[in-house]
């Protein structure tokens, strides 16, 4: 027995080292007094002041900004009615099935298929409108299209944990629809609402591949910049990039758990 949780705690030990130590080493470079090579040449904030002082960085993460903020709420609400609708409403049983599976395929479909699936369907609508251009508009409706399967996969599991009790028990005292919205259901659903916004919010402030196939001169993104400057070669400067968005993903996940885990105590 000793053996066995030795080997599952060096097992652990590992998998969690291939995991970070990667990070860890991009976060502990972005502070080498150095341009170029892995040598350290001395602790320096520099490559973190140069980053606000380059227009393109700062171009490049204003369109990361607009872009997350405008697919997350428009996927937030589009996920909580979407999930709302498939939830409380009496659907056939293999409608809802359909559309049970209909929900999951943005979410286990490839990246690169989707992204080329998205492709296909605006080069289909600029035949209509120059409006699609590749650009932030097209990125924006691309995110929100598989964004929103995620945020009403996480709101419909709130809804099946609070079950229909309380809106019956609503409903009999003569609750109205809107009341019974507005009073009961989104409150209630205010954790999972949260969480889903947060988890959208996270997936597009990381996401690349789709950005990549729907972006435009004018619309690039962290990710990409980040893509295009590594390609070339790898500097303090992109450490320091890659360790800020990285730091914000964290803090949005830690927010996200102890938020949902405050609310689920009260």
């Amino acid at each position: 027995m000793k053996k066995i949780n030795l080997i599952v705690n060096i097992t652990a030990i590992a998998t969690l080292a291939f995991l970070y130590l990667p990070l860890m080493a991009v976060a502990f470079f972005s502070f080498n007094n150095t341009k170029y090579g892995l040598v350290w040449k001395g602790f320096t904030l520099d490559w973190y002041l140069k980053l606000f002082q380059n227009e393109l960085i700062l171009h490049a993460a204003w369109n990361t900004l607009i872009l997350a903020v405008v697919s997350t709420v428009v996927s937030t609400i589009l996920g909580t009615i979407l999930a709302i609708g498939m939830d409380r409403f009496p659907w056939p049983r293999k409608l809802n099935t359909t559309f049970d599976l209909i929900l999951h395929l943005p979410v286990i479909i490839p990246d690169i298929i989707f992204a080329a699936a998205m492709v296909v369907a605006f080069g289909s609508l600029r035949m209509l409108s120059s409006v699609f251009e590749p650009g932030l508009l097209n990125m924006i409706i691309a995110h929100i299209t598989f964004q929103t399967a995620f945020v009403a996969l996480v709101v419909r599991s709130r809804l099946v944990s609070i079950g229909k009790e309380v809106e019956e028990a609503a409903r009999d005292l003569y609750a109205s629809t809107t009341y019974l919205l507005l009073k009961v259901t989104l409150p209630l659903l205010t954790p999972g609402i949260v969480a889903g916004a947060m988890l959208a919010f996270t997936l597009s402030l990381d996401d690349f591949v789709i950005s990549f196939f729907m972006a435009g001169p004018d619309s690039v993104t962290l990710p990409l910049y980040i893509y295009a400057a590594v390609r070339r070669v790898v500097t303090p400067q992109i450490h320091a990039l890659s360790t800020i968005v990285l730091l914000v993903t964290v803090i949005l996940v830690i927010s996200m758990e102890r938020f949902t885990r405050k609310v689920n105590n009260k």
